[in-house]
């Protein structure tokens, strides 16, 4: 559940990166993506940039049939299908039969987004839980990364992992924890997906958990439309405004842009298993 951003001033299209990266978690059809010729478009302005792939992530069963469609019309294109935690009380047997289903499409690359949320005040957290357990065994059964939505969450979510036993990737979407918590996380080999807030000015805990995450743990995502990075806070969101991100895990890890670069796009390759991008 997010404001809405459909009205919103678009961000304005950065400078492009110095070589290809993915983004790790985006919404297309929030973005306002329709049909195939609209995520053609917007994965035309993304590679512009150099932003070659995309994964768009559902958020309730109509989006993960979107997703899995739109997966299909552009080979730049991925998708990852669940209920939000937000949503888990629609979680009945028609819902997981229809999950399950879409999942094993070879397009789907993770299961998400699923996990918890105790900041807004929609599914009953030990429904959450129930909901939570059940993508987190899905995502056992397909052999797909299981992409975590943590809001408020952070205990309950380790809690939840631990007893269930995680699957064999783990990511953490838009990473909102600290150092302490990214180094716990890093322990375990989960994988931490920064997205535009690590670059907003009082994100100082976001800021040292990205300087101490190892160099094949994290990935970069845009989240689009939501969570523009600075300076463009505020305005609308899409794949193409990932570059700033991007730069600024580079000055905050102290490490050279193309080594960045080199280092998100890689950590999805492997944690997606995605095929090289088509010339």
């Amino acid at each position: 559940m997010h404001e809405a951003v459909a009205d919103r001033k678009p961000a304005p299209v950065p400078e492009p990166l110095p070589a290809q990266v993915v983004d790790a978690h985006t919404h297309l059809d929030a973005c306002g993506c329709l049909d195939a010729a609209d995520v053609v478009a917007a994965a035309d302005r993304a590679a512009a940039v150099g932003v070659t792939r995309l994964v768009t992530v559902a958020d309730d069963l109509a989006s993960a049939h979107w997703a899995a469609r739109a997966a299909t019309w552009d080979p730049r294109v991925f998708a990852a299908v669940a209920l939000h935690p937000t949503r888990a009380d629609t979680l009945d047997d028609a819902a997981r039969r229809e999950i399950e289903s879409l999942a094993g499409s070879d397009r789907v690359v993770a299961i998400g987004e699923t996990g918890l949320d105790f900041y807004w005040d929609a599914a009953p957290h030990d429904v959450q839980r129930e909901a939570f357990a059940w993508h987190i065994d899905l995502a056992k059964r397909t052999g797909k990364a299981l992409m975590i939505h943590d809001r408020q969450a952070h205990e309950a979510i380790f809690d939840v992992l631990d007893g269930e036993g995680a699957p064999e990737t783990v990511v953490f979407h838009c990473y909102s924890g600290d150092a302490e918590m990214a180094r716990r996380c890093a322990d375990r080999g989960w994988v931490l997906s920064f997205a535009g807030p690590v670059t907003f000015k009082n994100a100082r805990d976001l800021a040292e958990a990205a300087a101490v995450i190892p160099g094949d743990l994290y990935m970069a995502e845009t989240d689009a439309p939501f969570l523009t990075p600075h300076p463009h806070r505020g305005r609308r969101n899409e794949p193409y405004a990932l570059p700033w991100t991007v730069r600024a895990l580079a000055a905050l890890r102290d490490v050279d842009l193309d080594t960045v670069c080199d280092q998100v796009r890689g950590t999805a390759e492997r944690v997606y298993r995605l095929p090289q991008p088509t010339a």
